[in-house]
């Protein structure tokens, strides 16, 4: 026996660590000897331990030949011990000097020396701390709760396998395996993604692979093991220990996704309690929600102040067909997107807000139904809306639009985050597409992805040829540096089948390949390409090509970059990093923005009040109510005023050219009474009552756009004219008259025209002098067209510096010879006879003046119309005194007033008639058209671009653009303070 310390060592234990082994590892003597004791020290209490020389009798680990025990001193055969003599000093030296404890020397140097060349080796590797967010935030939860240490403590060490060796290999090369696997499998390189791996492997020690590696060398034999190392390379064992590893990997993934989804449905449960009020407190709206409301309100945020939208956001972009709306369906886990095989489905930009909650539903911001994703009725029906509000916001002549489809969609187990799909990029226009529509997608995806705080979900088609691809190249431009990009790689199914040398999928999935840099790389399967297909069946075809494929299992893709549930939980990671790290820069960015704008409000419009655009329309809307209901205020000897001159100005040609005159030219009053009343009967059955009308409508059209225009103060604005005109056109273009009063109003007229008989003076007197304005106007309209006729007079020449053209001249000696003609026959028809036509074209001729008989006839016209009026106002100032006669019913032919009394029926037919649709406009009308003005009222303040249209200036711009900063401030402040709170 031998004393170490206080430790006692047998002499089987000393005899393990013989310098014959060659093993270079310290291997102290006190953790050998249970081991040795429960191997090879077969006796029990009553026998005497044996000696060294037994225990190197039984040793499996010593090299030299096997020496029987020496036969014990004396002839008595038993056991003696020899006597010791005073030669200690001696004894230690042999012992110090012996070669096996030099060899333990070196090996305790050599050891240090190696883990100084790691510690070395550990420093120079690059620094993984900003590729974190690739492993989910759940191994980072379970690992805390797990003691790794005290796990890789558990594995055992190398000494303890090499001792049942009976030959043992390089161990040097060996130690260096076995070095290298334990620093990937659990120490890792000091980064928070190895951490995530070492959890992996870490769950569960019993299963680990280099345990089971272990537990098949203990229970083999020594020759069979030894023999086994023989024949395996390194190489094999290192892919065994590998496989080995993607099997516990799928292992636990599987109870990960168990867990996770008894977790959904606990969260479901609990969810439904909330809403259904069991647990009595008031629930906050989420944080996403929060957020959402924000980026909706900036969706509509126009300032001139370049106010920038910089608020996070995931910009899905990709190539046409090469899988955004697929994988974007496999995060929101439902297939609300249409879908064309080959074709442009996503015509506009569609924000998407991903959120948690107890129901599967999708809803629109402007709208409250919901859609219930677990139902194929309504995923249809929302699919049918998606396309229905892309090609609305399509506008003619276009293929794509950036006006933005906000949608939410909730449900258990749904990361939080807001995405936006934007239309696919082409390379070539085809036929039906708009001209500019390839520059207008390229304008669109740059303007989503140069926000600086936008995370780009580059998406890419891993089908088809690399070089093939445009988004790359449009990623790469907008972010060189990759800080914000994440690659997803999608049909990997396809590519691993169709692609001769796999090789180009981990080229491109460790970034080599693309000429762009990302902060991740993931590849997913999302489907067979049928439309059919659900979101877990899909899920179930990912997981099994992926659990087969020799991508995985070749090292080629690690575990945490396939499938769209790493891909989502990643991309949700890095959306609220990126979150929390810039949102309250542009909370401060907008609080600038605010000062800015209400300084200028301040400075230009210290006077008025902060109104915006609805807030304007609402009070033109009242101003114009009260003008509409003024109108209903006109007196009414104001309306049959206006409607007796309005109508007589309509009527008046008629009255005088086609009954008047013709029936003034006769001879005797009978056949002149007799043909006014045939003409009168004829116009008031066919014209009159239409030409009522017409004037009734116009004057309330008239009346209406006066009341809109009257300046009503110094509290009139100029802001509502544009409004109100549009109001009031479109108010009268809805506004129909009612003409079931027609008859009636027929009716009235015929009677009126058919009573001759004046009762007293002053109607007569009216009569006279209603006449008399007639005719003078008409005189007055007649001399003005022969004065234009024939050209200036000579006072006129010499004053104005004017002169006669051919034309007008011709004319005027035209007009000389037709008014000498006229002054020998003051009594001439109205019309010319040929003779007479020929002979003034003769006259006319004899002086040089060649004149056309077309010429001759229009300028005698024009003089026997004014000479006719001249006699007809004589005769009228003769008839004032004929009142007399006419109501003694005197018969004198020097005195016959039958013009007077026509003109007197004439006007009170006009009197008549203005009192019938006065009582129409007040009674009927005027209610109508205010019915109509309210109503284009409310479709005018529905129609939010029309009021864009009609209420514009920098005053409402400036309004309008400090009431959303201090909403998106406000909201902001309550976000970042949630956002806290929940941190």
């Amino acid at each position: 026996m031998l004393r170490v310390g206080s430790a006692v060592a047998c002499m089987a234990c000393r005899n393990l660590v013989s310098p014959n082994m060659g093993v270079r590892f310290r291997m102290p003597l006190q953790k050998l000897h249970p081991l040795s004791r429960a191997i090879y020290h077969r006796y029990n209490a009553s026998v005497t331990p044996p000696h060294r020389l037994a225990a190197r009798h039984f040793t499996s680990m010593s090299r030299l030949p096997m020496q029987p025990p020496k036969p014990p001193p004396g002839g008595h055969g038993g056991w003696r011990y020899q006597q010791h003599r005073n030669f200690w000093m001696f004894r230690l030296a042999s012992r110090l000097l012996k070669l096996r404890y030099i060899l333990l020397g070196s090996a305790v140097g050599g050891g240090y020396t190696a883990k100084k060349t790691y510690e070395e080796w550990k420093d120079m590797l690059p620094d993984m701390d900003e590729y974190n967010w690739v492993i989910p935030d759940f191994f980072w939860e379970m690992s805390k709760q797990i003691d790794l240490d005290k796990l890789t403590k558990m594995l055992p060490e190398l000494v303890e396998i090499a001792k049942f060796l009976p030959e043992l290999p390089d161990l040097d090369k060996i130690g260096e395996n076995f070095t290298f696997l334990k620093s990937i499998l659990f120490t890792g390189v000091g980064s928070k993604g190895a951490s995530g791996q070492r959890f992996l492997l870490a769950e569960a020690p019993g299963d680990s692979p280099v345990k089971s590696a272990t537990d098949a060398t203990v229970t083999a034999t020594p020759e069979a093991s030894g023999k086994q190392f023989r024949k395996s390379s390194d190489k094999e064992k290192v892919d065994q220990l590998q496989e080995e590893l993607l099997r516990t990997q799928v292992k636990y993934q599987r109870m990960l996704e168990r867990l996770e989804r008894e977790n959904k449905d606990l969260r479901k449960v609990v969810l439904q309690k909330d809403e259904k009020g069991i647990h009595q407190r008031k629930v906050k709206k989420s944080l996403i929600d929060m957020y959402s409301e924000v980026l909706d309100i900036l969706s509509d945020f126009d300032s001139n102040y370049n106010t920038q939208d910089h608020l996070p956001r995931v910009v899905v972009v990709g190539d046409q067909s090469a899988g955004k709306t697929s994988v974007l369906e496999m995060i929101a886990q439902a297939r609300i997107f249409p879908r064309g095989s080959g074709e442009m489905m996503t015509r506009s930009p569609v924000k998407v807000t991903l959120s948690e909650g107890p129901h599967h539903v999708a809803m629109f911001k402007d709208s409250s139904r919901e859609f219930d994703l677990g139902k194929e009725e309504d995923l249809a029906a929302l699919r049918h809306e998606i396309e229905l509000r892309m090609r609305k916001s399509v506008k003619e002549g276009q293929t794509v639009s950036p006006e933005t489809i906000s949608l939410s969609v909730k449900g258990p187990g749904i990361q939080r985050m807001v995405l936006v799909d934007l239309p696919g990029v082409i390379s070539t226009v085809t036929a039906g597409m708009a001209a500019d529509t390839k520059e207008t997608i390229f304008s669109i995806s740059k303007n989503y992805m140069q926000n600086p705080n936008a995370i780009i979900l580059c998406i890419q088609d891993g089908s088809v040829d690399a070089e093939r691809s445009i988004v790359t190249d449009l990623v790469s431009q907008m972010d060189p540096q990759g800080k914000r990009t994440i690659f997803v790689l999608t049909k990997v199914d396809l590519a691993e089948k169709n692609l001769a040398s796999p090789n180009r999928i981990q080229q491109i999935v460790e970034g080599k390949l693309f000429p762009m840099k990302a902060l991740g790389y993931f590849a997913v399967v999302t489907g067979k390409g049928s439309a059919g297909e659900s979101i877990d069946s899909i899920k179930d075809y990912e997981e099994d090509f992926f659990q087969n494929s020799r991508l995985l299992r070749d090292g080629m893709l690690k575990a945490h970059q396939v499938t769209t549930k790493n891909l989502s939980l990643a991309v949700s990671d890095c959306f609220w990093k990126m979150v929390r790290e810039s949102v309250e820069q542009q909370a401060d960015a907008f609080k600038a923005s605010r000062f800015n704008l209400e300084t200028e409000w301040k400075n230009n419009y210290p006077r008025l009040r902060e109104l915006d655009r609805n807030e304007l329309f609402e009070k033109a809307k009242n101003e114009i109510l009260d003008e509409v209901i003024s109108l209903s205020q006109v007196t009414p000897k104001h309306w049959e005023a206006i409607l007796e001159k309005k109508l007589w100005e309509r009527v008046s040609i008629h009255v005088i050219e086609n009954i008047y005159l013709p029936a003034a030219q006769t001879m005797n009053s009978g056949t002149f009474n007799t043909t006014v009343d045939i003409k009168l009967k004829q116009w008031t059955d066919k014209q009159l009552p239409h030409k009522a009308l017409e004037v009734a409508w116009e004057t309330l059209q008239e009346e209406f756009a006066r009341f809109m225009a009257e300046y009503k103060g110094k509290d009139q604005d100029d802001i509502f004219d544009k409004l109100k005109e549009a109001v009031k056109d479109e108010s009268i273009k809805r506004h129909k008259w009612n003409e079931t009063a027609m008859d009636s109003l027929r009716v009235i007229q015929h009677n009126t025209l058919e009573d001759r008989s004046i009762t007293d003076k002053p109607q007569w007197d009216a009569a006279i002098q209603f006449m008399e304005e007639t005719l003078q106007a008409r005189l007055k309209d007649t001399d003005s067209v022969i004065n234009d006729m024939a050209g200036p007079y000579w006072k006129q020449r010499w004053m104005s510096w004017t002169s006669r053209s051919p034309e007008q001249h011709i004319c005027n000696e035209t007009k000389k010879e037709l008014e000498r003609l006229l002054k020998l026959h003051e009594d001439h028809t109205a019309y010319l006879a040929n003779d007479e036509v020929t002979t003034v074209r003769k006259n006319l001729e004899g002086r040089g003046v060649e004149v056309d008989p077309v010429l001759i006839k229009d300028t005698w016209h024009q003089l026997y119309r004014r000479h006719f009026l001249q006699k007809a106002l004589h005769h009228c100032n003769l008839c004032r005194r004929g009142f007399y006669y006419y109501q003694r019913q005197f018969v004198d032919s020097e005195l016959e007033c039958n013009d007077v009394v026509l003109f007197w029926r004439i006007q009170r037919m006009l009197l008549i008639t203005a009192n019938t649709l006065r009582q129409q406009l007040i009674n009927t009308e005027v209610r109508r058209l205010e019915k109509n003005v309210k109503e284009v009222l409310e479709d005018f303040g529905e129609d939010n671009e029309r009021k864009v249209h009609l209420i514009t200036g920098r005053r409402v711009q400036l309004a309008e653009d400090l009431k959303k900063v201090r909403e998106i401030q406000e909201k902001l402040e309550a976000f970042i303070e949630a956002l806290h709170e929940e941190k």
